[in-house]
């Protein structure tokens, strides 16, 4: 993966260097026999889970949970926390099951050499936004330590539909932010798109911990099935009622556009692959630059040329969590969504100490022989029988 350019360049895009992590792999596609691992703990999956245990249970009897066929998250976690015991049971039965999944599917990432040495995740996407979520991710996490897998699974720390705005910030140093007051930064997922503005608030965190998000703006576009080139315009046209919005209210806006978007992304702006569930038509090739459609359409902000930077969605809603993942080096996103998104990172800062530790070893003469157990351990962690298709 390339390397983050300095401010004021458009790409490379799906930069595998930020500034305070590495990003070891993303959009890692595990198969078996029956299709993708991931497909076995998405927010598709726990709602055919859930219908598993109503269908069992008609057999018998009415449904607990009555005749809706798609229940919302409210009203199962309404159900969980008060509602009928027979109604709770079930739904308790289908968050086990999902558990089970999620547990399972983790550790194959676990098992697999871009996520070794894992030692905590941070688990976003819809799902976790409901208390059926948080307890799935818990269950699980609770399980995974059962079986002496010594990983920390937790919950992502801002809402998931935020999570994926403020990790754009995390895309630029600090510096380059610093005289403005934020950021826009764009959401795009197979259901919807959302975009806002993302206050830096540098003054009181340094480390863009502080950051949050102002204004927002979502369209779910899965309702409206609109073309492709339909969508971009949308977008743009929402991108320049916020602009507008906090030209108002005086607030100094970064000329730079940060985007979340499903799939592999180029040096260049494509998407090579993994876009299929994007609204109206082919996002995927050489012919598309959604960067690049954007900068056509809002070529300035401010006094400044417009500058886009843009990776896969599960690495933003990951970087969000960056200020928190200081006491552990390598660390891990899972995001549950329509699909389950997945990124693997490396603290920068850490990377560095543990570099210059092994080099004062060696210079001590070790004869390299920590190197050489490295390779083996890394040989032993490649038989373990999953096929995988990295970005990298």
């Amino acid at each position: 993966m390339p390397e983050t350019p300095p401010p004021g360049q458009n790409g490379p895009h799906g930069a595998g260097v930020l500034p305070r992590v590495r990003v070891d792999s993303y959009n890692l596609e595990l198969r078996s026999k029956d299709g993708f691992i991931g497909d076995r703990a998405s927010k598709r999956a726990f709602a055919e889970i859930l219908e598993d245990w109503r269908e069992k249970f008609r057999r018998i009897d009415d449904d607990p949970l009555g005749d809706e066929k798609d229940v919302s998250k409210k009203k199962l976690d309404e159900t969980l926390i008060s509602g009928d015991p027979e109604a709770a049971g079930v739904v308790h039965g289908a968050i086990e099951d999902f558990a089970q999944e999620f547990a399972a599917v983790t550790r194959r990432f676990l098992r697999t050499k871009e996520w070794a040495e894992t030692q905590k995740i941070a688990v976003g996407g819809g799902l976790r936004n409901s208390r059926i979520g948080e307890v799935a991710i818990g269950r699980a996490a609770v399980l995974l330590k059962a079986d002496g897998v010594a990983i920390d699974l937790v919950p992502i720390k801002h809402h998931p539909d935020a999570a994926g705005l403020i990790g754009s910030v995390q895309l630029l140093p600090s510096w380059a932010l610093s005289g403005h007051d934020g950021l826009l930064a764009v959401d795009i997922g197979g259901t919807n798109i959302r975009l806002g503005i993302v206050l830096t608030q540098l003054a009181k965190a340094s480390d863009l911990s502080a950051s949050k998000v102002w204004k927002s703006e979502l369209w779910r576009h899965r309702d409206d099935a609109p073309k492709r080139d339909e969508a971009v315009a949308r977008l743009n046209k929402m991108l320049r009622k916020l602009l507008d919005t906090a030209k108002y209210e005086k607030l100094r806006i970064a000329p730079v556009i940060g985007i979340g978007c499903p799939g592999v992304i180029e040096p260049d702006g494509t998407i090579a692959r993994g876009g299929q569930n994007l609204p109206g038509g082919n996002w995927e090739g050489e012919k598309f630059n959604l960067p690049k459609a954007i900068v056509e359409a809002i070529p300035t902000i401010g006094d400044h040329d417009t500058h886009v930077i843009m990776h896969n969605d599960a690495v933003v809603q990951g970087l969000s969590q960056v200020p928190l993942m200081s006491d552990v080096e390598h660390w891990g996103v899972l995001t549950i969504g329509t699909g389950l998104g997945n990124a693997r990172f490396t603290n920068v800062a850490a990377r560095e100490g543990n570099d210059e530790e092994e080099k004062g070893k060696g210079e001590k003469g070790n004869g390299g022989k920590g190197k050489k157990k490295k390779k083996e351990k890394d040989k032993e962690k490649e038989k373990d029988g999953v096929s995988e298709i990295s970005s990298k």
